[in-house]
């Protein structure tokens, strides 16, 4: 069960519950990845409100990664999530706020 005290979500995705947090260690795999030279950058990219397919997969594969799941964007990139591509935008959409929503202001 996630804990939404440490920044985890819950969502279904490729038919299985799964936790989702993006860590430290998450978030500097997603710096790295949009060329963000810190969190409040990336808090500010995340906040444009403008995201790519691509976008998503990596959000969501740093996401499953941080809660400690062996998978690589290209798996995330074949789940199947309730709702297709709005679905995946409400799962980084949930995942970003529970990250940055208190502990960022932008």
């Amino acid at each position: 069960m996630p804990n939404k005290h440490r920044g985890e979500i819950g969502a279904e995705l490729g038919g299985r519950q799964r936790t989702l947090v993006l860590t430290l260690g998450a978030l500097a795999e997603l710096e790295s990845a949009f060329g963000a030279d810190d969190l409040m950058a990336l808090a500010e990219r995340f906040g444009s409100g403008r995201v790519s397919s691509r976008d998503l997969i990596r959000i969501i594969g740093a996401g499953l990664r941080g809660a400690g799941e062996a998978v690589s964007d290209d798996d995330v990139a074949v789940m199947t999530v309730e709702g297709g591509a709005a679905g995946f935008v409400r799962i980084a959409a949930g995942l970003i706020s529970a990250t940055f929503d208190e502990s960022v202001a932008p």
